[in-house]
C-alpha cells in the first residue's frame, strides 16, 4: 500500500482504527510538547492539544466506519462536516498562537481519523518544528513597532486630564496619541490609555515619578503596545 494513502482503504476495521487512534495520541503528546517550548500556557491547554487529534481521530473514524457501506460519496462529505462543525471551544478567550494550535490539532486528528496515518505524523512534526522555527525569527517584530509603549495612567475623578501631562510627554516623549479612556473604582477614577514612543528608553521610571507627582501616586503602568494590551 501507498504510505500516502489511507490505512482504512474501503472499509475500516476496528483494528485499523485503534491503530490510528493509538498514533494519534503519540503525535499529540509529541506535537503539544515540542510547540510548548515556546508558548507560555497552562498544563491543561497542553493537555487539550495532546488529545485533541485523537479524539477527531475517533470521531471520524467511527463516522467513516458507519458509513463504510454508503455508496454515495455526498452522504459522506456531509456527514464528516457536520461532525467537524461540532467541535466548539466554549472557554475563555483563547490568544491567537493558542487558536492555530487547536486547529492544528484538529486537522491532525482529521489526519487520522480518515486512516492517512503516515500523513498526520509527517505532519504533526513539521507543524510543530514550524511553529516554533517561526516564533524564534524575527520575521513579525518591526523595529518602529516594538518602540511603541501602552502607558496607563489612573486619575482621580476630580483631575482634568486634557493637559495636565502635556509637560511631562513634552519632555520624555517623541509620539503619544490617547487611546481610550475608561472608569474605574466605581466611578471614582479613570484610567487613561496612551500610545507613547519613548525619547529615551532609559528615562522610563523618570517619567513614571514625574507623572506620579501629578495623578496622585495612583497606579500606572508601561507594556508593550500591541491590540490585545489596548483593550485591558
Amino acid at each position: 500500500m501507498d504510505i500516502f494513502g489511507s490505512v482504512f482503504a474501503s472499509s475500516v476495521t476496528v483494528g485499523y482504527l485503534l491503530l490510528a487512534v493509538g498514533v494519534a495520541i503519540v503525535i499529540g503528546l509529541l506535537f503539544s510538547w515540542i510547540v510548548s517550548f515556546k508558548v507560555r500556557s497552562s498544563k491543561g491547554f497542553f493537555t487539550t492539544l495532546a488529545l485533541m487529534p485523537a479524539v477527531v481521530a475517533l470521531v471520524f473514524g467511527l463516522i467513516t466506519m458507519f458509513l463504510s457501506g454508503t455508496t454515495e460519496v455526498s452522504a459522506r462529505i456531509v456527514t464528516l462536516a457536520v461532525a467537524l462543525g461540532l467541535v466548539r471551544f466554549r472557554s475563555a478567550q483563547s490568544k491567537a498562537d493558542e487558536l492555530i494550535l487547536l486547529f492544528m490539532a484538529v486537522a491532525l486528528g482529521v489526519a487520522f481519523g480518515l486512516g492517512y496515518v503516515f500523513i498526520g505524523c509527517l505532519a504533526g512534526v513539521a507543524l510543530a518544528l514550524i511553529f516554533d522555527g517561526i516564533t524564534m525569527l524575527p520575521v513579525f517584530t518591526h523595529k518602529g513597532f516594538a518602540e511603541e509603549k501602552l502607558l496607563k495612567v489612573t486619575i482621580p475623578e476630580t483631575l482634568e486630564y486634557a493637559d495636565v501631562f502635556k509637560t511631562t510627554f513634552d519632555h520624555y516623549l517623541n509620539k503619544v496619541e490617547m487611546v481610550g479612556v475608561k472608569t474605574t473604582g466605581m466611578g471614582s477614577m479613570f484610567r487613561l490609555s496612551y500610545r507613547i514612543t519613548m525619547k529615551n528608553p532609559a528615562e522610563e521610571k523618570e517619567m513614571i515619578d514625574e507623572l506620579r507627582t501629578k495623578n496622585g501616586n495612583l497606579e500606572i503602568s508601561v507594556v508593550p503596545y500591541t491590540e490585545q494590551t489596548k483593550s485591558l
